[in-house]
């Protein structure tokens, strides 16, 4: 038998060596399908028509708090889109999206690596997503994804999306690209495509639009909710700003062309479609972007469960168009009043929004009814002033406090002269705060804000919920007569504030959100409650406001602020009749109502009285079938009788008088030292004295006026005591009163005062008048008046006033007070301006 044959080692190697190298092979076979699967499955596309995208969502429902349905949200890939072509699409509406949204875009591959390495280093710096570096063509490959994977924040998506557009890039023409681009985007307000943008905010169709709505149009991309125009006027009109700079730095329109389409008007208007409540329906699809994230929103299903009663909205609406159609129809008294707009904003007390109409058409461009003007940021006017008076009420005035109401000067930050006057002009002396605020009178309200300091009221009103006045020094004393800006939301919530007793009252939309199998995702929570102000504060403004007594010396009887049960209730109008308001509560309901035109243009003498108050009436009156419980009054007020002239306790000189509401710690101690019974001598009218008979003595009530109502007073032609200088009370033994101690002070001329002398009128005819005030003079004192350092006039005895001739030139006006036997006080100086008028 023969032996075995035993390989050699050469053999064995070798066949060792190749039993490796087949392996090796195996294994890169294998690792290459893996690394191919993987390719594929991070870069292929989905199914061959791959930018078709469909991706087809179930619908999300918007309802009303019973279930009415109010708006539906279809799937954009699933529901009907304007596809047009590139050349139905303005030239400078294509480079407006070059220009900003990728300057490389007819250069790239579908990618730019520069802007992704810059994007990679931010996102680095930052430690978060903060930049995405992605093109238009990138753009495009995204919306081929399935929902769940568009907004995903990886660095898969990211690779794939490259991929996608490079691949695009290959297959598809730049043009192609681009119309596919403006086709598909969102541009809010439920547009998809810019052909359904343009009908959308415009009311017309892509190729219409002109440059400055082109420019607006491109500048929603990067985010349509914090650019819309309908919710954020301001924001929209900032990020149009920028296309048009950048379309001037990229050399497709000349600076002065960017600039008149920077100056151009845009009238907001929208194609009907299918929705109820539209501007509350669009807000509620806006702010469902910031309760759920975009993958929840982008598979639908959802059904929004809002706060809105549509029965109230509808009625609403209705009153709304109602009083618009009368305030235009012109009479045989006077012409329509060239009114277009109102909004309404009704609220529960917990903040719920039942009624929001933000213009009486929403799709009527021609009064750019799709701006919210629930939203809008407007000048309130006098509206602003109960927070002025609940801000004076918690340093110690109260209702009863007395201001005088005279004709006063201001100096602005600016130096300039600042010289309010009351709306139907008429001053009416020493009032109370009841009053003032009833009646709306702009005198007090300026002369309380400037006793309690600016600052005071943006305090108050942050604290009740408008963030709008955070600049209080560009306004300066204006600002508790309207002269910033609110939106009508914020300011019927922050009257809400004052319904609750002070306990922030913050509006919201969404009450419950469900998905498709019912279960809830989103419910609000009410927040911890949040005390702005005392509730005693906040009720002595509403018994203000509640006080048909205090609103009739302003307004009459028989006015729209009247209901048939208590409500409290405030209005505003502007300057050239430009916006007014009537913004009232009760313990059920606040009701806010803003008149105007959107474009801002004057309305024809319609005020808040004749505006926003009937329509405020009308909703009052349907959201209440029944009377309201009163509004209640809390622990800790206290009522004491006061004398209404002077608002200390009454002396039996007293004549009028009346229960008022104080904080304890604010009660008046002193009595009246502003009323006196005299006995005088019936035959002389002098004082009498110890001889005068007894048969010839009369007992008469007097008036001592403060010395800031002194000259309103004699221009009145009202009694003066007998003897009396006017300052001081001639049988007070030559003791000055306690508050009149203050310096001397001009009342006319304005300090800054321009005036302008013609050759053409005589001399005799062109004199200014200049008058003082002197709190401290009494019997025997002087007061001087000084003009450019020389003695101009002595006075002895009240009136001061003066008729001086006009002098070209600068000139500086002092007051200086010579007390009998005490050193001069001297009063600040005025400085004034004569120039000649050019003929």
């Amino acid at each position: 038998m023969s032996a075995p044959i035993v390989p050699s080692p050469r053999i064995r190697a070798t066949r060792r060596s190749v039993r490796i190298v087949f392996y090796l092979w195996i294994a890169s076979v294998t690792l290459r399908g893996i690394v191919a699967l993987s390719l594929i499955y991070w870069l292929a596309p989905l199914g061959r028509d791959w930018l078709a995208g469909g991706h087809t969502t179930p619908s999300s429902v918007i309802v009303d708090r019973h279930g009415e349905h109010l708006y539906e949200l279809i799937d954009p890939h699933g529901g009907a889109q304007r596809a047009i072509p590139l050349d139905e699409m303005p030239l400078h509406l294509r480079q407006a999206v070059i220009a900003t949204e990728d300057a490389t875009f007819y250069g790239n591959p579908g990618f730019s690596l520069p802007a992704m390495v810059r994007a990679l280093w931010q996102n680095l710096r930052h430690g978060e997503i903060v930049s995405g570096a992605s093109t238009i063509t990138q753009q495009v490959a995204r919306q081929t994804m399935p929902p769940a994977e568009r907004y995903e924040q990886s660095a898969r998506r990211k690779v794939r999306e490259v991929w996608l557009a490079y691949r695009l890039t290959r297959t598809h023409s730049k043009d192609e690209i681009l119309a596919l681009y403006l086709n598909t985007s969102y541009f809010g307000n439920q547009a998809y495509g810019i052909d359904a943008a343009a009908r959308g905010y415009f009311a017309k169709p892509a190729r219409e639009l002109n440059l400055a709505e082109s420019a607006l149009l491109v500048g929603l991309l990067q985010s349509p909710a914090a650019h819309n125009p309908l919710t954020h006027p301001d924001a929209a009109r900032a990020r149009q700003t920028i296309v048009l700079e950048r379309m001037a730095s990229a050399g497709y329109i000349t600076e002065d062309r960017a600039t008149l389409a920077l100056r151009e008007p845009l009238y907001y208007g929208g194609e009907p479609f299918g929705i109820r409540a539209p501007h509350f329906s669009l807000l509620v699809r806006e702010q469902l972007a910031s309760i759920l994230d975009e993958e929840t929103l982008a598979q639908g299903g959802l059904t929004v469960v809002t706060t809105l009663d549509w029965g109230l909205q509808r009625e609403a609406e209705v009153q709304v168009r109602r009083h618009l159609d009368t305030l235009n129809q012109p009479s045989a008294e006077a012409p329509g009043h060239r009114v277009r707009n109102a909004a309404v904003v009704a609220l529960a007390p917990d903040g719920a929004v039942r009624v929001m109409v933000g213009s009486p058409d929403y799709f009527d461009a021609s009064i750019s009814g799709a701006v919210n003007a629930a939203l809008a940021l407007r000048q309130p006017g006098s509206a602003l002033k109960p927070f002025t008076y609940a801000a004076a009420f918690e340093r110690g005035m109260s209702p009863a406090t007395v201001v005088s109401d005279v004709r006063t000067t201001f100096v602005t930050a600016e130096g300039e002269p600042f010289v309010p006057i009351n709306y139907d002009r008429v001053f009416r002396g020493p009032v109370p705060l009841r009053e003032a605020l009833g009646s709306s009178y702009n005198v007090v309200a300026v002369r309380v804000q400037d006793r309690i300091g600016i600052p005071a009221l943006p305090d108050m009103a942050q604290r009740v919920g408008i963030t709008s006045l955070s600049q209080p020094e560009r306004h300066g004393l204006a600002l508790t007569l309207g002269g910033a800006e609110v939106s009508l939301l914020q300011l019927t919530g922050a009257y809400g504030t004052l319904a609750t007793g002070g306990q922030l009252v913050r509006p919201y939309l969404i009450a419950e959100v469900r998905d498709a199998q019912g279960r809830v995702l989103y419910a609000h929570e009410p927040p911890a409650p949040q005390q702005t102000m005392d509730a005693r504060v906040a009720y002595m403004v509403t018994d203000i406001l509640a006080d048909p007594a205090a609103r009739i010396p302003g307004f009459g009887r028989g006015s729209a602020l009247e209901l048939p049960y208590p409500a409290a209730v405030k209005t505003g109008t502007t300057n050239q009749w430009r916006d007014n308001w009537a913004v009232g509560y009760t313990s059920e309901w606040t009701v806010g109502v803003w008149v105007g035109n959107a474009d801002n243009t004057p309305m024809e003498r319609a005020s808040g009285v004749t505006g926003a108050a009937p329509i405020w009436n009308a909703i009052m009156r349907l959201a209440h079938p029944t009377a309201p419980m009163p509004l209640g009054r809390p622990e800790g007020l206290v009522d004491v009788e006061i004398c209404t002239r002077s608002g200390l306790l009454p002396t039996e000189a007293c004549a009028h008088r009346r229960h008022e509401l104080f904080l304890p710690e604010h009660a008046p101690t002193e009595t009246c030292d502003m009323h006196r019974i005299l006995v005088l001598d019936a035959l002389t009218g002098e004082p009498a004295t110890p001889s005068t008979p007894q048969e010839r003595r009369v007992r008469r009530t007097v008036t001592y006026w403060p010395a800031d109502a002194l000259a309103w007073a004699l221009e009145q032609g009202l009694p003066m005591p007998h003897g009396w200088t006017g300052e001081r009370d001639p049988l007070a033994n030559g003791q000055a009163r306690a508050r009149d101690d203050a310096a001397p002070y001009l009342t006319s001329p304005d300090h800054r005062g321009v005036y302008r002398l013609s050759h053409e009128l005589p001399q005799e005819h062109q004199q200014l008048r200049i008058a003082a005030v002197c709190p401290a003079c009494a019997v025997g004192d002087e007061l001087h008046l000084w003009a450019n350092g020389a003695l101009l006039y002595t006075w002895v005895t009240p009136p001061y006033h003066l008729l001086w001739p006009l002098a070209e030139g600068e000139h500086v006006l002092s007051i200086v007070h010579h007390p009998l036997g005490a050193n001069p006080v001297e009063g600040e100086p005025v400085e004034i301006a004569v120039i000649v008028q050019s003929p």
